[in-house]
């Protein structure tokens, strides 16, 4: 896996996945602590574990192990040295990974005027080929009900996206994509596509597909048990 990876890749990995958003690491503007962030006693930012971050100062990189997580798990173990760390190293990297790519803000799609979310129904029309309900886009996009339907406002508004009631339940809207949201869509595919192989750049072609299968795996036992641990 990439937190695994051998001592000269790791630079390379640090900068090809720091560079979108390194613009927006840290505080917030204004000083406030951004999300997952606690200011302790003496001011400083503090960010918990399973967050990802660096409680040690300078660098942030925790030594040997490369990234923000190694020093995290590095103090937990200190104080906690009967402990296994084993699931912090990998749930804190993925919840730190997926911060970090939020806060790059998909240039593609910024430049186009959408956001991830809103790219998500449109991308759930046209990779399906067929119209949607709210309810299918809603699961297509692992979206509330509410959240779809105020994107499907917007997008309507846009021009991107059409409705139209159903023959035999008044209640029930069927989605499509208008020519122009088509058009929007395959234009901006590769443009995306593109970018997101540049984050990746610093991983090599086969550990790409050694952790895409990793999270692969991972996901679907996720999504088939996560509702039995929450008891």
């Amino acid at each position: 896996m990439v937190g695994a990876r051998a001592a000269p890749g790791e630079g390379r990995a640090r900068r090809a996945v720091r560079t979108p958003y390194a613009r927006r690491s840290g505080a917030a503007p204004g000083g406030a602590p951004r999300p997952g962030h606690q200011r302790d006693s003496g001011g400083r930012t503090a960010m918990t574990a399973t967050d990802g971050g660096s409680a040690t100062g300078g660098d942030g990189r925790g030594g040997p192990g490369g990234d923000t997580v190694a020093a995290v798990v590095r103090q937990w173990r200190a104080v906690h040295p009967d402990l296994d760390t084993g699931p912090m190293e990998i749930i804190g990297r993925i919840n730190r990974c997926a911060a970090l790519l939020q806060q790059a803000e998909d240039a593609p799609l910024r430049r186009a005027g959408l956001s991830r979310a809103e790219f998500d129904l449109l991308g759930a029309l046209r990779r399906t080929g067929h119209e949607l309900t709210p309810g299918d886009l809603a699961r297509e996009t692992f979206s509330s009900g509410a959240a779809v339907t105020k994107r499907l406002k917007q997008l309507t508004e846009r021009g991107l996206v059409e409705r139209r009631g159903d023959t035999r339940d008044r209640r029930v809207a069927h989605v499509r994509l208008t020519d122009g949201g088509r058009d929007l869509v395959d234009g901006i595919l590769p443009e995306q596509l593109s970018y997101e192989a540049a984050v990746l750049s610093g991983v090599d072609g086969p550990r790409q597909d050694e952790l895409a299968t990793l999270l692969g795996g991972l996901l679907g036992q996720l999504e088939g048990r996560l509702d039995a641990l929450r008891v």
